[in-house]
């Protein structure tokens, strides 16, 4: 969810990823979306990172709920699935994760650029991963933009509270226009969880939706925790869909909870909601990730449409 990836790294060893591992069990998960006569998941929102950068996420998140923690964003948050990045993708696959994204995202200006060339070989390597890419508001935004376009971006990721930037900065407009006459969408985190940021929240990309309305947006986490201002926004605007990363797990409902009067929208909103995990960084396994969704209970049909079918639709699978 966020990260500050300027932090000093200790080298750790990856964790062990037998297949014994509960977490890595891949039976449970199988049998969710087999029962559901799903071909496979598609999860829109994985990270898959530069080591030096993956690295220093992953001290930033061991830092997380401890006395010297300088970022008060919950409890504790041990990275479930601290392997190497062969071991990550062998888990992910055996899931029967059919394709995924390798979300990056900037936190200065001058790194989209170089991490947009790092996605797009990683992408060419596993051709699983959904070419993903990135921006800031820089005076090349637009021009590396289109660039990541015309070489096959299919997705891009955003995050504005990592980036500590305003989306309705005027060095974006280009890439708002891009993005929109080409229907790329972005996973962006927008809300406020699981802190508040200068920019973040409804307002400022709400702002920027009604300047350019055909903007194809994946609002990240359901845009925890004003998910109904977000909502709103799904309404108000046909482009604009939400990803249930962490939302509706145990974890985020002890600090950030859905609020249940809102519950029969989220059926409403059936054709714009997609699956993500924000897989490796999760304090908990993948089956219950996917098990928080499911529990919502809101139909077989209403599954298959989050699981699968509304990612390939929007991303052309």
């Amino acid at each position: 969810m966020c990260d500050m990836p300027n932090r000093t790294f200790t080298d750790q060893p990856a964790t062990d990823s037998s297949p014994s591992l509960p977490q890595n069990d891949p039976e449970p998960v199988r049998r969710i979306w087999q029962n559901l006569g799903l071909p496979g998941l598609i999860d829109v929102h994985t990270h898959f990172l530069p080591e030096s950068v993956l690295r220093k996420v992953w001290a930033f998140f061991d830092q997380v709920g401890g006395p010297e923690s300088a970022y008060d964003i919950g409890p504790a948050w041990p990275i479930t699935y601290r392997y190497t990045e062969p071991e990550r993708l062998d888990t992910l696959r055996n899931f029967g994760v059919l394709a995924f994204t390798s979300m990056v995202y900037p936190h200065k200006a001058g790194m989209a650029r170089w991490l947009n060339e790092w996605s797009a070989g990683f992408s060419a390597q596993t051709p699983d991963c959904l070419s993903t890419a990135t921006y800031y508001p820089e005076p090349d935004a637009g021009a590396y933009v289109a660039e990541a376009i015309a070489g096959g971006a299919r997705i891009f990721k955003a995050h504005v509270q990592v980036g500590d930037y305003d989306p309705r900065d005027p060095l974006l407009d280009p890439v708002w226009g891009a993005l929109s006459d080409s229907g790329v969408p972005t996973v962006i985190h927008c809300g406020s969880g699981p802190a508040p940021g200068r920019f973040t929240g409804p307002g400022p990309i709400g702002e920027v939706l009604a300047r350019h309305p055909r903007l194809p947006l994946i609002i990240a986490h359901m845009g925890m925790p004003e998910y109904a201002d977000f909502l709103d926004l799904v309404d108000r605007y046909d482009r604009v869909h939400l990803d249930t990363t962490m939302a509706f797990t145990d974890f985020v409902e002890a600090m950030m909870p859905f609020p249940p009067d809102h519950r029969s929208r989220l059926v409403d909103a059936g054709d714009r909601i997609l699956f993500g995990s924000d897989y490796p960084n999760i304090p908990y396994s993948y089956l219950h990730a996917l098990e928080a969704v499911v529990k919502l209970d809101l139909g077989d049909d209403w599954l298959r449409l989050v699981l699968h079918d509304n990612a390939r639709a929007l991303l052309s699978i």
